[in-house]
């Protein structure tokens, strides 16, 4: 029970990895506050979170506005007075050729995925060093890692999460900030229903590799052994870990396989 009474705030709360995850750490006795725009989605996890622990808040906040991160953050700290670990959950992916997909739509994927987990870092590190602790949780992708078809922006953004993060743990500004960068592969999720297609509407359906991918419990208890661990990165993946591996040591043959993708 590592995060008993501990202050855990979840961005993207409101379904797949997000929700999980804050399942599993109200089972720990954690007191949660649950970050998403959908407002009866995020009212429905918190009543299953009740269930586990009596300290469970809701906080409505778009991760693209920067207004809402910053008042987010500080309505986050009036619940319980601090916050000890931020997991910035909240992402997009996308289903569309880079040749289709416009740049309206890769700003986008930019905003959700990137500074969305930015500006809210960004915003609770005053906090973390005042307190002289901290803990930042960053769901990153296999995809942050390598390139992939059919997500080019969404690629983009989850390279410069895993670069800036990287940054904050060679940086260590403050001496007992943990920062994890977890990057999942396919996880069956409902996430592929929004993503984002060239025009920048959504996919409406799931894909045949997110229907196949790994269970979204499992995904969440690595995470969690991973926060318990103060892991700087965890991969969680099946086949994504196997072409990881060739691209670093046989990268002609990765691009033969990854053309074969979507």
């Amino acid at each position: 029970m590592h995060f008993t009474d501990k202050v855990i705030l979840i961005t993207g709360a409101s379904s797949g990895i997000g929700q999980e995850l804050a399942l599993l750490l109200a089972k720990e006795k954690a007191r949660l506050i649950l970050a998403a725009r959908n407002q009866p989605a995020l009212e429905a996890v918190r009543n299953q979170c009740l269930l586990h622990t009596p300290h469970c808040e809701i906080l409505l906040m778009d991760v693209t506005n920067e207004t809402q991160v910053n008042e987010g953050a500080q309505r986050a700290l009036q619940f319980f007075g601090k916050i000890d670990v931020l997991v910035n959950n909240a992402g997009v992916t996308q289903r569309s050729k880079l040749i289709d997909t416009s740049v309206a739509a890769i700003r986008q994927l930019m905003e959700v995925n990137f500074f969305g987990a930015v500006m809210l870092t960004k915003a609770l590190l005053p906090h973390f060093k005042e307190q002289g602790s901290g803990q930042v949780i960053v769901i990153s992708s296999m995809a942050g890692l390598m390139g992939y078809p059919w997500r080019s922006g969404y690629n983009a953004a989850k390279h410069a999460l895993q670069g800036y993060f990287e940054t904050l743990q060679t940086e260590q500004p403050i001496p007992r900030l943990y920062t994890t960068i977890v990057c999942p592969g396919r996880i069956h999720t409902p996430i592929t229903y929004s993503a984002i297609t060239g025009n920048g509407e959504p996919y409406g359906k799931m894909d045949p590799g997110q229907a196949n991918g790994i269970p979204v419990d499992r995904c969440a208890r690595q995470i969690l052994k991973a926060m318990h661990k103060r892991k700087k990165i965890v991969l969680i993946a099946r086949e994504e870990k196997i072409l990881l591996w060739i691209k670093r040591y046989f990268p002609p043959l990765f691009y033969v396989i990854a053309r074969k993708g979507n």
